[in-house]
């Protein structure tokens, strides 16, 4: 008989219909606050997230300076909570992302922020949560409710939203198409097998995910849930940074995957993973252009900014199958709750 499904499991599984709901549903609400960011008009970017979230921000973080060519720079939360420092924001649009909508310090954050001139917008799971009633738009993600601790559907509807939010500010139709084809893509993704895996990680204590460009955010993101979930150290570095002193720890017993996305940075990843192969690390890397590296499965979407996508949803279902493979629960990993409300 087989096992009950894990909430992680079910959860990554209705990624597709809960994006395909997020585009659908809150359409409307990402035009207008897309076209609320065009008239202000702004001269920067600005970002207030923690965990996941942040891992989300880092990706809108790429995807803004490579659409719309303005810097973004992360705000500490505590900035304004601990500290009650007031930033001069005029001028800019703080981007605010938390699943629950509750935490004190991105929500005292948000407000900071508004009150020092700039235009905020909430990217949320919880429609009237506090941060939602604190920015002047809010983005309900509409990924449903998430049991797992492992968060995964509301990661992916957060950064589907903040890249729809840019399209629609900058007017960028190709991107709108490439976002409204990533339900499918998804469904693809999370049939790829990445078990393969498996082997070179029993016995070892660590994990190397490399990234660069957009696919570096998700390379945070999935270290994170490997701690998570696992119960095994993960450490996500940039595809170019690794080779300076993270190459010190790299060898037989020490693992690495190689998240490339089909955008500018392939050949560099592929070339970093090529390379720590060739000091005889286990290396995986998810692209055709490797010689030595295992080649993973992988989706492509046909545009360098959602292609990073589907790589979080096959990663998710090793996650939650290795995770199950140790003999552990995904859905209760230690010391861990749902929601953590800093302060």
């Amino acid at each position: 008989m087989n096992a009950p499904k894990t909430h992680m499991r079910r959860e990554i599984e209705e990624i597709p219909d809960a994006t395909a709901r997020l585009l659908d549903s809150s359409g409307a609400v990402l035009s207008e606050a897309g076209r609320g960011i065009r008239q202000h008009e702004p001269q920067f970017i600005v970002t207030v997230a923690r965990g996941s979230s942040d891992h989300a921000a880092t990706f809108m973080k790429y995807a803004v300076e490579l659409t719309a060519g303005l810097a973004v720079a992360s705000v500490g939360p505590s900035i304004a909570s601990i500290y009650g420092t007031k930033l001069r924001l005029r001028g800019s649009a703080c981007l605010a992302i938390s699943q629950s909508g509750k935490s004190p310090d991105i929500v005292a954050m948000a407000e900071a922020a508004k009150a020092g001139g700039a235009l905020t917008v909430a990217i949320t799971n919880t429609a009237d949560s506090p941060l939602a009633r604190a920015s002047d738009h809010a983005i309900d993600i509409l990924a449903g409710p998430e049991r797992s601790v492992a968060a995964t559907k509301t990661f992916v509807n957060s950064a589907v939203a903040g890249l729809a939010l840019m399209a629609h500010a900058t007017g960028d139709t190709a991107l709108l198409e490439a976002l409204a084809r990533l339900p499918e893509h998804f469904r693809k993704a999370i049939a790829c097998d990445w078990m393969g895996l498996a082997g070179a990680l029993e016995k070892r204590q660590s994990l190397f995910i490399l990234g660069r460009g957009p696919s570096f955010a998700i390379a945070s993101e999935a270290a994170l849930k490997f701690k998570e979930t696992c119960g095994m150290h993960a450490e996500a570095f940039s595809a170019a940074e690794v080779m300076h002193g993270p190459l010190a720890l790299v060898g037989p017993d020490f693992p690495v995957l190689a998240l490339a996305a089909r955008d500018a940075s392939e050949p560099s990843v592929a070339e970093a993973a090529d390379a720590l192969s060739g000091k005889g690390a286990p290396v995986f890397v998810t692209s055709g252009l490797a010689t030595s590296a295992v080649r993973l499965p992988h989706v492509a979407t046909g545009h360098p900014l959602t292609d990073p996508l589907p790589l979080i949803v096959s990663f998710y279902m090793f996650a939650e199958a290795f995770a199950r493979h140790r003999g552990l629960d995904p859905d209760t990993p230690p010391n861990l709750r749902k929601v953590t409300e800093t302060v």
